[in-house]
């Protein structure tokens, strides 16, 4: 047994050493890669429509095209100039840019916010092109591809619920892996030679750098990672950034780069910050949602996250959910759907009226690998869309969940307070300072509150007791 399977695994090496040598376009050299360059497109042409639906894109035609300019010349002399590039500002606060193999690159309107000029966005957008022009996650699922085969697992990624959590899309997936040190200081090289090549100071990414590298790390509960976790700062990295910035411009006159302070600003100047509470929020332990005028009590301590597509709730222990999704029909084709889409045995099923709404309810359970999940389902007509609100918990939880599910579905309701409805967002407001001195000095001089002090102070990537010259531009946070 044994000796037939070491034949096996050496046939197998020999197998994908002869079908899986291609040349690194960024390094010339030849290496492993179980995924062609026509995988890579198709990939991201599948994984766009699903990040698009799930985050959405920033309503602002003027930012994007702004973004899709620059990217769009930063790529032309990358060292695949031949993808079909698309750069996308994505509608979340979470401070992140990522990019998806094919040519897909998003920028998140949170780091939007905390980008200080047009240097530091083009050495970001260069980092994020090195990583499509160096085939890192390409690398990555040829990598699991060889362990899976060996293994005999049968996907990539198989995340905890995720037929559930509607995060089973591969195009989702891919925002959650991270790069090893080795791609990271590639992307880094790449960030500084391609901004550099289109005249930019790089200088100034390192600098971006430090501020991300005095905010804290780690993921911001759930939905879309943020930069810091799938591309841990440090100082060391701040060092070598400068470091390789100011070996390439040792052959430049370094007065002609480009930092564009003033032009970046004046791009972001209006730009939401934060959650975006038109688009739902929670207070008091109640979600709000006043573009589509519903309501429901979220449960005390329950992590929730909103994105344009759902509303996910998870338990203080994570072992239990909840999500909200929308979406067109009937009630009867919606539920026959649901059943049908996950499998579900139904144990019991009925119509109801949940304050005033018709509403169907549902429950079962569903079989896993790893036990069996219990699961219950509000299907609520609400204008004219139905809104399905379902909590699950594996068997052993299911019970010491159900009051808290249906606390929340029988809570769901009609907004109509005006007070709930009328809310606007915090926005990036550019102001020009009319009396210098120390970045503290400034902001209070604008009335601003000593608890958002050092806010203000990442978000205009400077020190409190740094100075700020009279007829300079600053950012402050304002509805």
């Amino acid at each position: 047994m044994m000796n037939r399977m070491f034949v096996y695994l050496c046939v197998l090496s020999t197998f994908f050493m002869l079908i899986a040598c291609a040349v690194n376009p960024v390094t010339g050299k030849r290496e492993f890669m179980l995924v062609s360059e026509a995988d890579e497109i198709a990939m991201g042409q599948q994984s766009d429509p699903q990040i698009v639906a799930q985050y959405g894109v920033y309503n602002d035609e003027k930012l994007n095209k702004y973004l899709n300019d620059l990217g769009q010349k930063m790529a032309a002399i990358s060292h695949r100039p031949s993808l079909n590039y698309e750069f996308k500002v994505v509608d979340s606060p979470i401070i992140n840019a990522f990019a998806v193999p094919g040519g897909y690159v998003y920028f998140t309107r949170g780091i939007m916010a905390y980008l200080n000029n047009e240097a530091e966005l083009a050495g970001v957008l260069g980092h994020e092109i090195g990583h499509i022009t160096a085939r890192h996650s390409a690398q990555q699922i040829s990598q699991a591809q060889v362990a899976q085969v060996g293994l005999g697992i049968g996907s990539v990624i198989s995340p905890t619920f995720a037929q559930f959590a509607g995060m089973a899309g591969q195009g989702i997936q891919l925002l959650f892996l991270k790069f090893g040190r080795d791609d990271e200081r590639q992307s880094d090289k790449l960030g500084v030679e391609y901004s550099t090549k289109i005249g930019y100071d790089a200088r100034e990414m390192a600098n971006f750098f430090y501020t991300l590298d005095r905010m804290s790390g780690g993921d911001e509960g759930g939905g879309l990672p943020s930069w810091m976790s799938t591309h841990p700062p440090s100082e060391e990295r701040v060092v070598n950034v400068r470091r390789m910035a100011e070996e390439r411009q040792k052959t430049l006159d370094v007065n002609r780069l480009k930092v564009d302070r003033d032009e970046y600003l004046a791009m972001i100047d209006g730009l939401i910050f934060g959650d975006d509470p038109l688009q739902g929020y929670v207070e008091n332990d109640v979600f709000y949602h006043p573009d589509l005028r519903f309501q429901f009590p979220t449960p005390q301590g329950w992590n929730t996250v909103n994105t344009p597509s759902k509303v996910g709730m998870v338990s203080p222990d994570k072992k239990a959910m909840m999500i909200l999704i929308a979406t067109p029909g009937t009630l009867a084709e919606i539920e026959q759907g649901f059943v049908k889409e996950f499998g579900v045995t139904v144990n019991s099923s009925n119509s109801k009226t949940v304050n005033g709404l018709q509403a169907r309810v549902m429950e079962g359970s569903v079989p896993q690998q790893d036990g069996t999940v219990g699961l219950l389902a509000y299907f609520i007509q609400h204008d004219n869309l139905i809104y399905v609100l379902y909590g699950y918990a594996y068997s052993q939880d299911y019970g010491n969940n159900k009051q808290t599910f249906l606390a929340t579905m029988n809570g769901f309701s009609k907004l109509t307070d005006q007070s709930k409805i009328n809310v606007k967002p915090n926005r990036i407001r550019v102001k020009t300072v009319s009396r210098g001195g120390t970045l503290q000095d400034v902001l209070k001089a604008y009335r601003v509150a000593d608890d958002n002090l050092e806010l203000l102070a990442l978000v205009n990537g400077m020190k409190l007791t740094d100075n700020v010259a009279a007829g300079s531009k600053i950012k402050l946070i304002e509805k």
